[in-house]
Formats: C-alpha cells, structure tokens, sequence
C-alpha cells in the first residue's frame, strides 16, 4: 500500500541525544544499539550512523516518508535526559520535532516532580510526560501511587502521558499492561500512551485497550517482532482509533518502519488512523497556537488548583487498589 502522507513517528531519538542511543562508537550503548537492531529484524543493524546531527536526522526522517517525529525523553539512574536538552533540539527542528518530557519522581520527590512537570510543559513548550516506572532506581508499578499526583496533573493540564514498557524492562513482573487499566479507570480523562506496547503481552494490552478508549497503544519496532502481528488485527477492528505508528529509531531503521507498516494489511482507514491521525489528535499537531495558548494556560490553571489545594491542606489519598 503507498502512503497517501507523510507519518507521525511517536517513538524517534536522534543518536546526539544520549550515548544511549549509540551516538559514540567506542561506548558499550553503541553495539547494544547494534545487538537490539539485529533482535528486532533491522535490515541494516547499522543504520543509525549515518545521522549524525540534527540536518541529517531531519533528512532521514524526510527520506523514510516521515513528517513529524515525537522524542520520547528518559530519566532513569542510567539515561538522564535533561527536558532542557529536548526543548532545544525541538525549538531548532522548526516544527518537525516534539518533546514528551521525562520525570523520575522518586529521585525529585512529589512537590519537586510536579514543578518541573509544570516548567516543562509551560516554559518548554513539551508535549507531554514520560513514566519510567519499571525502570527507576526501585521499579514501580504503572498504578503505583506516588505516581498518582503525576498523572492526575497530566489529566488536569489536558496532556498525554506516555508509560514505557517492554521486554527490556529489567524485572519483567513489572511489565504488566493490567496496571494501566487501573490508572485509565481512576483518570478517565487521561490520555495514556503505552511504548512499547507492554510486549509481548500483546493480548492483555489489546484487552486493557478495549476496555478503556483512553488508552493508546504505541508498539513501535515490537509490531514486527514474534506475535505483534495482534497489534495490527487490533487495528482493523476496535483499535485503528487508538494503535500509533513508532520506528524506534535508532533501534530500528525509520524507512523499514514506513515500508512494514503500507505492508501490513491495514485497511485504508486504519492506515491513516495508525499513521498520523491519531497522533495529531493527541498531540494536537496543526493546532494554532497548540502550546503557546493552550497548554500554557492548562498549566497556570493547574498551578492555580495547586496552590488552592495547598491551601486548604488537602492530602493526597492514595487507593487501595493502587498500592504497589
């Protein structure tokens, strides 16, 4: 199938971001990019070095049939990224680029991890939070509760909330998508974007995203890998309103992710859904004024409602079922 437009690519991180993503060829990160490459079926294990800084990130992205790229940012003991150092790569891709910010609550504490969730969303112009929870310095549950204030926040500012996920989280019992279905009943106004798509429980993240619309699927370079196949029958039923395109980039070359995903068998419906429509609604990309108006007066309301709750000594009641 030809792609009628360009992509919105929801998972995409130039390799100058972090070492992490293989930018130094003399580091260990560099042959894990290599090794995972080879794991999830890359034609060319070693595509990512050919990009080497913003221009040619951009033209690749150009190149693979991709207009919009979402940076998914980390905070975990060993791959900080500071949101300053994504607000600037977005402000010099001239629109081609968008930042989810990423916080580590447990290394910032609740106040200060909800006022850097503030600064990020209303200074940096970010899209949106990042959950690491499987990854910090003691994994967490996606429903933990000292992830509650966080995601109550995202669901008053109107911003999405992505939760990573997937077959490298260090402990698996942690990558468990039933804990999603806990935070999309308690925030039926959230948006939640799973990366990674909890795989390989693809038929569990499947069920969690039929029971709840405001859950979203982003299975990026796992699509391809054993049993994603689900993913895409998903997505010619209930789900093309709610599975995201993602390449993965670097672990995954963004051409072949363009090429597998006209490939795949999706309706045409399905295809623009998956391929760019609903990461335009989410991200409400094309939207005058998207930040700069909108979400920066989310924000203030928010930091309003904060300050109102402080007053009049309001606690945080955590749930039982959400105790982890």
């Amino acid at each position: 199938m030809s792609l009628v437009r360009p992509l919105v690519d929801m998972r995409t991180r130039p390799t100058f971001l972090h070492k992490f993503f293989g930018g130094l060829p003399d580091c260990p990160e560099f042959e894990t990019v290599r090794w995972l490459n080879r794991r999830v079926g890359a034609n060319d294990p070693d595509h990512f070095r050919r990009a080497t800084d913003l221009d040619t990130f951009l033209a690749e992205m150009t190149d693979a049939g991709i207009g919009t790229g979402i940076m998914v940012g980390r905070s975990t003991p060993t791959v900080r990224i500071s949101n300053d150092a994504l607000a600037e790569i977005v402000q010099r891709s001239k629109g081609r680029l968008l930042g989810i910010a990423s916080i580590d609550p447990l290394e910032l504490g609740e106040q200060d991890a909800l006022a850097e969730l503030r600064r990020a969303i209303g200074q940096l112009d970010l899209s949106g939070l990042n959950i690491d929870a499987g990854f910090y310095e003691k994994a967490l549950l996606p429903h933990d509760d000292r992830l509650m204030p966080l995601y109550e926040a995202c669901s008053d500012m109107q911003i999405p909330v992505c939760i990573m996920s997937g077959p490298t989280t260090p402990d698996l019992t942690f990558n468990d998508p039933f804990a999603v279905d806990i935070v999309a009943r308690t925030f039926p106004k959230l948006k939640i974007i799973c990366c990674h798509g909890f795989y390989p429980r693809v038929a569990d993240m499947i069920a969690v995203a039929f029971r709840n619309e405001n859950v979203f699927v982003s299975p990026d370079m796992y699509t391809w890998s054993p049993g994603g196949r689900l993913y895409i029958e998903a997505a010619n039923g209930f789900m093309r309103d709610q599975l995201l395109f993602g390449s993965s980039y670097p672990f995954r070359p963004m051409r072949q992710g363009v090429e597998d995903l006209g490939a795949a068998g999706l309706t045409d419906e399905a295809v623009s859904r998956v391929g760019w429509e609903n990461a335009e609604q989410l991200l409400k990309i094309g939207k005058q004024g998207r930040h700069s108006v909108a979400q920066r007066a989310r924000c203030e309301a928010y930091r309003r409602h904060s300050t109102t709750i402080a007053s009049t000594g309001f606690t945080y009641t955590p749930m039982e079922s959400n105790t982890q």
